[in-house]
């Protein structure tokens, strides 16, 4: 594909290689300390920040808005939703919550000025974030100390900057799960992902699980992740998951936003071929998608999804559907099964937890992150398991040393609906172990 378009959204260790060369971003303390100025112009700016005393403690949440490829706007709007809530119930510790929101608008630039401002506002924490250019964002967040608590796990520094705390296995975790219960199901295998950074990392991760179950592996299409029709890559999925007798092929589109519009394309074009199967991640299918491609008569009918929580209708879920209900119950950008809603939820959970094992004392950047660097045993309600980060973990091995849950969920469509497919978790971590990151 000549005159594609790139996007840098990740950078990774120089032990982490993947199928093309990175080269890791090197910090600078005097090219930070100029990150000072910021452009307003994105989110609410309060004027007071977190410390002691009564002073508001101030956190960001930012977000892609508006864009031409993935958006998170709930992801924002449920962090200001969080807020009202908490200061509507006596605050954190009866200090006030102040959440700074920014539009990152999958630019790498806006990105940086986002992170800028989480600096001069004294944020501290960035919590329940989505950006893919975390080499845009780190480098301010660590030159100022501030902690990253429940991003998205959309890229690999996610999982390896020591002032990272992810609350899920990401990407990974996710196509690793998949890919360990399509190994006995699937013939072919045709993976449909970014052509970027960050989707270069997916095949690895899809292969460990494949291969876990005794598949030979996925065969990689890469593609635009902000184009308006696939059908070029729908047609070589299929030619290359039904021109195989070892059984029915699978197709496994995981772009993000724009998978609905592959499933556009590859409805139209699958007419033509034998049946095949369909099978995804969350984040690239949700149930309003499901509902847009059809109901029951969609192509995702029957498929497998893997998820990093338990479905939107499980009981775990109330609180957070009270928070919607009670704040933003007429905001049609917070949906209770979206999974950016849903880890912004947990990663706020985090933080609350962070600031009441303080006890009263001094909250800041600092103070947060010796607390989560120190041991602390964060619970979740059963969303996920009991959280504790280190700085080397058991996926240090392969190059995420952050990566701290690598649980997953599996889901299917049954009847157009989203449904558990199997009880409890699956933990990947020994399945991760044995990708190929070379």
């Amino acid at each position: 594909m000549t005159g594609r378009r790139r996007t840098r959204s990740t950078f990774l260790p120089r032990f982490l290689r993947f199928t093309r060369p990175l080269r890791a971003s090197a910090l600078s303390a005097g090219a930070l300390a100029a990150c000072a100025s910021l452009t307003a112009g994105c989110g609410i700016v309060p004027g007071t920040t977190g410390g002691s005393g009564d002073d508001p403690i101030v956190v960001m949440t930012w977000a892609p808005e508006g864009t031409a490829a993935t958006n998170k706007p709930g992801m924002p709007a449920f962090a200001r939703a969080y807020a009202r809530w908490v200061n509507a119930n006596g605050g954190l510790g009866g200090r006030k919550l102040t959440v700074l929101t920014c539009n990152d608008h999958n630019d790498g630039v806006d990105t940086a000025k986002c992170a800028r401002r989480a600096v001069k506002e004294k944020a501290v924490a960035v919590v329940g974030s989505y950006s893919q250019h975390s080499e845009s964002f780190f480098p301010p967040l660590e030159g100022a100390g501030i902690p990253y608590i429940g991003g998205y796990g959309v890229t690999n520094a996610e999982f390896t900057s020591p002032l990272s705390y992810p609350v899920n296995g990401g990407q990974p975790a996710l196509l690793a799960g998949l890919g360990k219960e399509l190994a006995t199901a699937c013939g072919p295998v045709a993976l449909v992902r970014p052509d970027t950074i960050a989707g270069d990392a997916l095949p690895a991760m899809l292969d460990a699980g494949l291969k876990a179950g005794g598949h030979d592996g996925s065969d990689d299409q890469r593609a635009a992740e902000d184009a308006t029709e696939y059908s070029a890559q729908a047609e070589a999925a299929l030619k290359r998951t039904t021109g195989d007798t070892a059984g029915k092929g699978c197709v496994v589109p995981a772009l993000g936003d724009r998978t609905s519009t592959f499933m556009d394309s590859f409805r139209r074009g699958r007419e033509d071929y034998p049946p095949v199967s369909t099978a995804t991640v969350l984040g690239s299918v949700d149930q309003t998608v499901i509902n847009a491609t059809g109901g029951a008569s969609s192509p995702f009918e029957g498929a497998y999804v893997t998820g990093w929580y338990p479905v939107a209708s499980d009981s775990r879920w109330d609180a957070m559907k009270k928070v919607i209900s009670e704040q933003a119950f007429s905001d049609t950008r917070i949906d209770a099964a979206d999974t950016g809603v849903q880890t912004t939820w947990i990663a706020y959970t985090v933080f609350r937890q962070v600031v009441e094992s303080l006890g009263g004392g001094e909250v800041t950047a600092g103070s947060v992150r010796r607390a989560l660097d120190d041991g602390l045993k964060v619970t979740t309600g059963g969303l996920t398991p009991t959280l504790r980060w280190e700085f080397s973990d058991k996926l240090a091995s392969i190059g995420f040393p952050r990566l701290v849950n690598a649980d997953v969920t599996l889901q299917t469509v049954r009847q157009g609906r989203l449904a558990a497919a199997r009880n409890g978790f699956v933990d990947m971590t020994r399945t991760l172990e044995n990708a190929d990151v070379d």
